[in-house]
């Protein structure tokens, strides 16, 4: 597994790492090849045992007679907990026939009945499953909230206009991974582990950029929200310019500084493994420090609505304002992401499956969530859509009724709302006729 993973990114990498089992396989096997490159004492008589690779664990040579003790293959980390993991070991006798037979075997030592490969098989299976309604779900709820959002004018400001920005970060980061578990895990074997075509490391840039801008603009939305509480004179587009920087931007950068350094220090395979944990830190880091900002600002937020709240002036006993207070906090946790601090600083290795089940659960349907929120269920946007179907409604009764009262008109091709106005104009100098008519000369 991929180091210093960052908790949204290890649910779209380690569920995809794992969906194939013979990858960590192959990787161990190449990193054996190396070692045997690099040093090979088969010369030396005294090594009666050479450098063995048995297809999961890599065996260095040995004198006759020496026991050559090894930790369970990396391989079986995925069916075990972390403490049976370090304990499990694995041994081999150097006799002068050669490597003895495994002691325990593998299955002894490092598998248990309770656990196995088809059950965890099919917990990754059900994981990427999970993840995949997801992420669909969120497609669909925020492409139809994003037009909801372009088509109606009045609903055109600042803060819409950073809601879209958010909406298409998260359709970016959808589109993103079911691209990248397409080129890279279509077929369930070893193909992809040594992929290394320039279309494969795009795929990759182009879901890490994805990635760091969803989350780019999950710190704005924050942002943009605090500064708009503590500031009076708050001048929305001329910040709303920094805000397009800071969330496309400053991705593009760390994007590319990262590709650069793979290129230049770690470049193997498709770049999906993240064996350096260094080069990794460049993609890293800003996710961290946006999701630490977030909590602060999300914290400085509840602290001024409970003040706000707490006003005078603001009517209401203590059980609707603690209510009010409740409702405010739970609509902020998914538009700042706040779920993600939950597992963002402790250790890689504790609890990998509930930490997984758990981002994948609230990651891949956030869109979902953030679209319904603050776009479906936003009275702004339920308003203006019932004032167009009313007018809709409306210019259709008048065009049906135009079509009966006044064949010529319908006839003549002319639509529903030219129809109407025609009808209106007709009618306002009628009205003017009759007024002059009954008007006395003077």
């Amino acid at each position: 597994m991929s180091p210093g993973l960052t908790p949204a990114q290890r649910h779209e990498l380690v569920s995809s790492q794992q969906v194939s089992s013979n990858c960590v396989i192959k990787r161990e096997e190449e990193k054996c090849m190396e070692m045997m490159a690099s040093d090979d004492p088969g010369n030396d008589p005294e090594f009666g045992c050479p450098w063995m690779w048995d297809n999961l664990t890599c065996w260095q040579p040995a004198r006759i007679g020496e026991v050559v003790e090894v930790k369970c293959p990396e391989l079986f980390s995925q069916f075990m907990s972390e403490e049976d993991y370090e304990l499990g070991t694995v041994s081999r006798n150097c006799t002068m026939f050669g490597w003895s037979e495994t002691f325990p075997h593998y299955i002894d030592a490092c598998l248990y009945e309770e656990t196995g490969s088809n059950h965890t098989d099919t917990y990754y299976a059900s994981v990427k499953a999970l993840y995949t309604v997801g992420y669909s779900t969120s497609l669909v709820s925020l492409t139809m909230a994003m037009v909801i959002l372009c088509r109606f004018r009045k609903l055109h400001c600042t803060r819409n206009f950073i809601h879209m920005n958010l909406f298409v970060s998260f359709i970016l980061r959808a589109i993103s991974v079911f691209i990248k578990d397409g080129v890279l895990y279509a077929k369930e074997d070893s193909e992809h582990c040594f992929i290394h075509t320039v279309e494969c490391r795009a795929v990759m840039i182009f879901f890490h950029y994805c990635v760091l801008s969803n989350y780019f603009w999950l710190f704005i939305e924050g942002l943009y929200l605090f500064t708009l509480l503590v500031e009076t004179f708050f001048p929305e587009k001329r910040y709303f310019y920094w805000y397009i920087i800071i969330g496309w931007g400053t991705p593009t950068v760390c994007v590319t500084i990262w590709a650069v350094l793979r290129l230049h220090f770690d470049d193997v395979g498709c770049w999906d493994m993240n064996d350096n944990a260094a080069i990794w830190w460049v993609i890293k880091g800003p996710v961290l420090a946006s999701i630490m900002i977030n909590f602060v600002l999300f914290v400085g937020i509840i602290i001024i609505l409970v003040q706000k709240l707490q006003s005078p002036d603001i009517g209401g006993n203590e059980s609707s304002i603690y209510l009010r207070l409740a409702r405010s906090t739970l609509l902020l946790i998914p538009l700042f992401g706040i779920h993600y601090t939950v597992f963002a600083f402790s250790p890689e290795n504790v609890s990998k499956k509930e930490r997984l089940v758990f981002e994948l659960g609230l990651g891949s349907f956030q869109g979902f969530v953030v679209a319904v929120l603050y776009c479906f269920l936003n009275g702004e946007v339920q308003s203006e859509i019932k004032r167009k179907w009313r007018s809709w409604t409306v210019n259709r009764y008048f065009a049906v009724d135009l079509k009966h009262r006044h064949p010529s008109l319908a006839s003549s091709g002319v639509n529903g709302g030219t129809q109407l106005s025609i009808l209106s104009k007709s009618s306002s100098q009628i009205r003017m006729s009759s007024l002059q008519a009954e008007t006395p000369a003077t």
